[in-house]
């Protein structure tokens, strides 16, 4: 195996990933509910919240392969795009987000304006530009964001309160992971790849500012998590996925003039 292969397969294949992934997070459940031993929860939590986000980064990394997002780009969009998005939201959302319905749009409009600055920080170095890199990168970026803001999640609803009462309900963390892992790739990674995309598109002919149509697709991913976030049901969820995961296949599949596979290895280079 030459050296070009070896730094292709820098990670396991995303369904290996998933399963071992799936396993261990089974595995430590079950034991926690044997021993009920309150040192597994940090485990449970971390399985269970990163689990399909990073799943998700490695299927991209698989299935479109770039020169220009290398295994430390990624990682940096990951680890510190996810948590700069999450200390920048909570701190603007903690002095702008009011109560109620319109704080729901706001919540939006702040978490999407985040992930999409550092979209924009993380890609500085970047010099040849594809839309599906721009794809990719965002998509990375929102997994970051919705692996932390999801252990947030589990972490809290680990504390019920019935009666007067507080308890600790694993079971609790275990639906809460399980209902924010289905939804995952069609929430914080979806809207920020259609952000990135269309900020790599901008890039792609040159521009420098941010354009009409990357301020036009900020709303429309605010106003889909804004409706998202107000939306209390299935149903809800699954037309609002059906909206965002339309125009991200379209882009996808249209980036750069080719179809899903293989991808261009030509770029666009601007000075």
């Amino acid at each position: 195996m030459d050296a070009e292969e070896v730094a292709e397969r820098w990670a396991p294949p995303w369904w290996t990933v998933f399963v071992v992934g799936l396993l261990l997070w089974g595995a430590t459940f079950a034991v926690a509910r044997v021993t009920r031993n309150v040192i597994l929860l940090p485990t449970i939590v971390l399985l269970g919240s990163f689990l399909v986000p990073v799943t998700a980064v490695v299927w991209y990394l698989d299935h479109d392969p770039s020169p220009a997002l290398s295994p430390r780009r990624i990682l940096t969009a990951f680890i510190i795009g996810g948590v700069i998005g999450v200390l920048g939201a909570s701190l603007l959302e903690y002095w702008l987000v009011r109560a109620g319905l319109v704080g729901a749009f706001e919540v939006g409009l702040i978490e999407e304006f985040v992930k999409g600055a550092f979209i924009v920080v993380v890609a500085l170095g970047i010099r040849r530009f594809h839309i599906r890199d721009g794809m990719v990168l965002g998509a990375t970026v929102g997994f970051g964001f919705a692996a932390l803001e999801s252990s947030g999640y589990a972490l809290a609803s680990l504390f019920v309160v019935q009666g007067h009462q507080l308890f600790l309900s694993l079971t609790s963390v275990v639906i809460t992971e399980l209902v924010r892992g289905v939804l995952a790739p069609f929430g914080h990674g979806l809207w920020s790849a259609l952000l990135g995309g269309v900020i790599f598109a901008a890039a792609l002919r040159g521009g420098r500012r941010p354009t009409w149509g990357i301020l036009g697709t900020y709303l429309a991913v605010s106003a889909l998590h804004g409706t998202f976030d107000a939306i209390n049901g299935i149903v809800g969820y699954l037309v609002v996925s059906l909206i965002g995961l339309i125009p991200f296949v379209w882009l996808w599949r249209r980036a750069d003039g080719g179809g899903v596979l293989p991808r261009r290895q030509s770029g666009a280079s601007i000075g």
